[in-house]
């Protein structure tokens, strides 16, 4: 059995790890790390654990963890694993975070998107981006994975055929995603709050939210270029879920005549086609996130706009499981060998 350790376990993608982890026929928790319920029992505090573990809470301690456990995963805030993270503790554990402290590539762009300082640069570049439909290959060997953000992982996804295929014009790329409030954490936060959220929607971090980058840096790799995009999340009523509706302008052929249906699909086709996690929609049909709930599936769907010129494309995500813990779970599988669904399988839940 694979001996995990989750520092932050008492946060939503901590308690999701949790819950994921408690079906893997491969993986146990052995460690519940958290900052705030030290010695209390996990099932105490999320009570849906009952009958699955009688495990106390255990300090964050990466150290210990690392002499203990065969892998760490960190939900935390960021900068929390950056602060902490050695060579020496990738020398006995793999480590898959899920703040975005290795995300980016670049440090000057991590600083000043998230306006603190990276306190172990040296390791970025051990970092792999954890994006398993893309970087499958490199994930396998990797030491220390970045898990992408949920938004992120909704974007890249739904726009990365059409980008790397050349059927869209990356720059005209604008994203519009809403999700729910689990998203935000589990902190106590007036926002947050029921009033504040119910019958509600409301867009937030327009022009300067922090995943815009991390959605950059990926598209700009299938573009084979450097690709600026407008990003733009908005907070919906609901516990989980994320929806990214992307508006792209379609690139003409030599010929002067637009991409099609059937060339969309095609390409779709190409690099999802395989993907037992990604479920691209007959033409026409439109994701919705009740649909994906629970589960770590990503369901894509697009219509051309004919009169436009243009392309819509829509993706719907569980910000919790494929936007976190379910991609965590399905990163860990590939670095153990193991076959990646496993733990991972289950229909979505409705209603």
């Amino acid at each position: 059995m694979i001996k995990a350790g989750i520092v932050g376990a008492t946060g939503y993608a901590g308690a999701e790890l949790v819950r994921l982890l408690a079906g893997h026929s491969d993986a146990e928790v052995i460690w519940y790390g958290s900052k705030s319920y030290v010695g209390e029992d996990f099932a105490s505090i999320y009570k849906n654990a009952r009958g699955f573990t009688d495990a106390a809470c255990r300090a964050d301690d990466i150290e210990k963890m690392a002499e203990e456990c065969d892998v760490i995963f960190t939900a935390t805030p960021q900068g929390y694993l950056g602060s902490v993270l050695t060579e020496d503790i990738l020398k006995k554990v793999k480590v898959i975070d899920l703040s975005a402290d290795y995300r980016l590539s670049d440090i000057p762009t991590y600083e000043k998107w998230y306006g603190i300082e990276h306190k172990s640069p040296e390791l970025v570049k051990q970092a792999v981006y954890g994006l398993c439909e893309l970087h499958r290959e490199k994930i396998r060997d990797a030491r220390l994975v970045a898990n992408p953000g949920c938004y992120t992982t909704c974007s890249i996804l739904t726009a990365y055929p059409l980008v790397a295929e050349g059927l869209i014009d990356p720059d005209t790329l604008i994203v519009d995603a809403a999700s729910g409030t689990s998203g935000a954490g589990r902190g106590a936060k007036v926002p947050n709050l029921f009033c504040e959220v119910n019958e509600n929607m409301k867009p937030y971090g327009v022009t300067n939210h922090r995943h815009t980058p991390e959605i950059e840096q990926e598209l700009s790799l299938a573009a084979g270029r450097r690709v600026i995009i407008n990003f733009t999340p908005h907070l919906a009523p609901m516990n989980r879920g994320i929806l990214a509706t992307e508006y792209a302008s379609l690139v003409p052929t030599a010929d002067g005549t637009y991409p099609d249906t059937d060339a969309v699909m095609a390409a779709y086709e190409k690099y999802y086609g395989k993907e037992y996690f990604i479920r691209v929609l007959e033409p026409g049909q439109m994701p919705e996130t009740r649909w994906v709930e629970g589960s770590n599936f990503v369901d894509i769907g697009f219509i051309i706009d004919d009169r436009t010129k243009r392309v819509i494309m829509v993706g719907a995500i569980d910000n919790l499981v494929k936007g976190a813990a379910g991609q965590a779970v399905q990163n860990m599988n590939l670095i153990f060998g193991l076959d990646e669904k496993t733990g991972l399988t289950g229909m979505p839940v409705f209603p």
